[in-house]
């Protein structure tokens, strides 16, 4: 019999992800964001970028096409509608800018229960058209348990 423990060391097929100047900007505005080099060329440019540079947390956008497959994963077999944001832990590498490929592959890296709630953990690895590791992320979903 197969148990969701057996998904442990499961790798995802990698998601490149285009970055495009306009996704930067409209996610600066959305968060908020007014640092120019996120939404000014020529600010980014007189700085000594190629293009603008995405905001840090910009990595939840260029992942997300990666770790939804692991997410829904019928071999994972975390139950969605009782999933919770439990953790996210992210390590950036170097700066990503508008015109980056980024490749993301996920891994289930733990599956446990404790106090009858699944604690479900994933890494992702994102790396540029350079091979540059550009950030690593590890996310904690927490499904509650049935009442």
């Amino acid at each position: 019999m197969t148990t969701a423990t057996d998904a442990i060391g499961r790798i995802f097929a990698p998601v490149t992800y285009a970055v495009g100047r306009e996704k930067i900007r409209e996610y600066a505005h959305a968060v908020g964001e007014t640092n120019p080099l996120h939404t000014d060329l020529d600010a980014a440019r007189e700085a000594g970028h190629a293009d603008l540079v995405a905001p840090p947390m910009f990595a939840v956008v260029y992942t997300s096409p990666a770790i939804g497959p692991a997410f829904l994963d019928p071999a994972v077999g975390m139950d969605f509608a009782r999933m919770v944001h439990g953790a996210q832990e992210l390590t950036w590498g170097p700066l990503v800018v508008a015109g980056d490929e980024i490749a993301t592959e996920v891994e289930v890296a733990d599956i446990s229960e404790r106090g009858g709630m699944g604690f479900y953990v994933f890494e992702s690895r994102s790396d540029n058209q350079r091979g540059e590791r550009v950030c690593t992320g590890t996310w904690t979903c927490i499904v509650r348990a049935d009442q």
